[in-house]
């Protein structure tokens, strides 16, 4: 069996490799968690904004039916009140 010899010395060299690639990969990891962050801070502002745009829409909508339906309701009578006041005999010229 050979044995392998390594120049490097005591290894210190490839430890600090190692401790700068995690470090890295930490940092790296580091900034991705505050992208996302940021990411989701946005997000749950445009869900706020967007929900207060749908209940207020919700409060419009309300109004409206209120009206069509008071308008529906004048309407009908209207046409109530013509039909008591039509003319009961047949016009002269039949």
């Amino acid at each position: 069996m050979m044995r392998r010899r390594f120049s490097a010395g005591d290894g210190s060299g490839q430890r600090q490799g190692l401790a700068a690639r995690a470090e890295s990969t930490m940092l790296a990891g580091m900034a991705d968690l505050v992208t996302l962050e940021e990411r989701m801070a946005h997000l749950i502002r445009t869900v706020d904004e967007l929900s207060d745009v749908v209940a207020r829409q919700a409060r419009e909508i309300a109004v409206l039916e209120r009206r069509v339906a008071m308008l529906m309701e004048r309407e009908a009578e209207r046409e109530a009140e013509a039909a008591r006041n039509a003319p009961v005999d047949p016009p002269p010229h039949w």
